[in-house]
């Protein structure tokens, strides 16, 4: 009998002796890893998005405004520096008072129960849960300092909005960082981690109002703050900066998530706390999402009853491929499909800039004259292709400028026999279009698919005296510790001659004076091609202005129709001009 009970103790003893050895162990600050957030930057090095599981960014006790800490105590835990991790009044006192409630209406946790209760694993509610809770509670009070406990909990702690410690929720309230928080703006924090759906201020201002008032009393009544101080900051308001991560630069961010992984692990985006200083302009991609939709939208006007089309914008700087805006849809919160990158759509004529260069560089002369008549061509099939230009309109010999102006069909479709599909492949490929191109005649017209981003950052090479930059979006990464790595940039090649760029140049700012690019035309230095698919299915105008190369594309994801009329002049061109009036100025 003794031997069963003494085998039964030990048992139970090692059961416990494990389970206590499997909570988390945690002997210092450095030992807190928790997750946290890859911060996007523009090129100002102001936060645009971030990369989370957790929207977390680490911040040190000594950088927190000294009033931060003593509110959050003041709000959840008075006798926080008195106690040992467990506080038998406030338990007591919540006890009571949920007993006359009738209810559990209030909680007795101490921060350092709340900073163990974050760092279980197991959310459950249980009494081995509680056990544990105190067990931990125990170990932390014994085993780190008072403000330890407390970088801790300021770091950990959900605050609402898919905010977790001061500062993402600084950010993501204020659009600022923690140690620029107003005392108002520290007691509204405060008053969160009670309930942060029930106080959130951008979602029920008048209980988060309400809060704050309490905390500023709590601080007035501990002598942290005098009264004059609380009323002051309480009358001041709540001057809400609205969630900074706008939903305008999601497709950018996964963009960049998409770059950043050919390089890091996952879990590196989720630990490390990495800041990506980013090539993009805060100020473009608003200019650049307004656009878009209001584009998206002059369409849907046009056609009552047929669905809105979607669009995408992507702006480079001419002489770096440097990424200034990219807007891959109309709306990142309903479809985070990147139209910008991830679609390979039919460019139509917006691919005639490359059959010209390809032709140049062989040595046909710009001033060659071609007839701009119908054609007819037999392929094995016997039955005759007949490429025709928009409304079979035909205006007899004309030479490339005149051809390309115009946007003549027929011309491209001799040009083509004339240089071969495989030279003008050839071309494409230095100019950087990565995508499948079809070695027959229909590549004069666009017929094969590619990429809004590749086909922008050809005509940037174009803009640029032929030479090529491959684009790209980040310039720097940084980690928490201060260190950063330079990202790669793109090695400028010569992949057209300067002449063969400038004579094209020449030639798009006619297409925007006077040809099919007319709707872009009031932009200061303006050049550029339209495109149009049959059925009018896409719609896209590419083209530059000093310093910036700016591709649109609008047309639906399913290959529906945008309607009549819809080409690239009146579809895309607006949204090029409209975005570089901006851009530019």
């Amino acid at each position: 009998m003794a031997l069963t009970i003494a085998m039964l103790v030990t048992l139970l003893l090692g059961t416990v002796l494990a389970w206590i050895s499997s909570l988390p162990d945690i002997r210092s600050f450095d030992d807190y890893r928790p997750q946290v957030a890859t911060l996007i930057l523009d090129r100002s090095n102001r936060p645009i998005d971030a990369i989370a599981r957790e929207f977390r960014v680490i911040v040190p006790y000594d950088s927190l405004p000294a009033l931060l800490p003593r509110a959050f105590v003041a709000a959840e835990d008075s006798r926080f520096w008195e106690h040992d991790g467990l506080d038998g009044w406030s338990i007591a006192r919540a006890a009571f008072n949920n007993l006359r409630a009738g209810r559990r209406s209030q909680g007795g946790s101490t921060i350092t129960q709340q900073v163990t209760r974050a760092l279980l694993l197991s959310p459950e509610k249980s009494y081995l849960r509680k056990m544990a809770e105190a067990v931990l509670a125990f170990r932390l009070e014994r085993m780190l300092t008072k403000e330890e406990i407390l970088s801790i909990y300021l770091n950990e702690i959900y605050l609402g909005e898919g905010a977790y410690g001061v500062e993402a929720a600084a950010r993501t309230y204020f659009g600022k960082k923690a140690s620029q928080l107003t005392l108002g703006e520290i007691a509204l924090l405060a008053g969160l981690p009670q309930s942060p759906s029930n106080y959130s201020p951008l979602r029920q201002p008048e209980a988060a109002r309400a809060r704050q008032r309490y905390v500023l009393n709590r601080m007035a009544e501990d002598g942290i703050v005098t009264a004059e101080a609380a009323r002051a900051a309480y009358e001041e308001g709540l001057p809400l900066a609205g969630n900074w991560r706008k939903a305008i630069n999601g497709y950018f961010s996964l963009y960049i998530r998409q770059q950043l992984l050919t390089v890091y692990k996952e879990a590196d985006l989720y630990q490390q706390g990495l800041n990506v200083a980013t090539t993009v302009d805060a100020r473009l991609q608003e200019a650049a999402a307004g656009a878009i939709q209001a584009g998206a939208a002059r369409v849907a006007e046009r056609h009552p009853g047929e669905p809105a089309p979607q669009g995408a914008l992507v702006a480079l700087d001419t002489g770096s491929g440097r990424i200034r805006a990219m807007i891959g849809g109309v709306d990142f919160t309903e479809n985070q499909f990147n139209r910008a990158v991830q679609a390979n759509r039919q460019p139509g004529s917006a691919f005639k800039p490359l059959l010209y260069a390809a032709a140049l560089e062989r040595g046909i002369s710009p001033e060659a004259v071609f007839p701009d008549t119908p054609i007819a061509l037999y392929g094995g099939t016997g039955k005759p292709w007949q490429p025709h230009n928009f409304k079979n309109e035909y205006r007899g010999a004309m030479n490339l400028t005149e051809a390309l102006v115009h946007s003549s069909n027929v011309i491209a479709v001799r040009l083509m026999q004339q240089v071969g599909p495989k030279n003008v492949i050839g071309t494409a490929r230095k100019m950087g279009i990565t995508a499948p191109l079809a070695a027959d005649l229909s590549l004069a017209l666009g017929a094969s698919p590619v990429s809004l981003l590749e086909l922008t950052a050809a005509y940037a090479a174009l803009a640029n005296q032929g030479v090529y930059h491959a684009p790209v979006g980040i310039t720097r990464v940084g980690d928490r510790r201060g260190g950063f790595v330079t990202w790669p940039q793109s090695a400028g090649v010569q992949v057209v001659a300067p002449a063969t760029a400038s004579w094209l140049q020449t030639a798009m700012a006619q297409v925007v004076r006077r040809g099919t690019g007319r709707n872009a035309a009031g932009v200061p230095g303006a050049g550029g091609k339209t495109g149009t698919t049959d059925n009018q299915v896409d719609a896209w105008f590419i083209g530059s202005a000093p310093d910036l190369t700016t591709g649109v594309w609008v047309g639906h994801d399913r290959d529906l129709p945008l309607g009549a009329g819809e080409t690239g002049g009146q579809a895309a061109a607006p949204v090029w001009k409209q975005f570089m009036l901006q851009a530019v100025n």
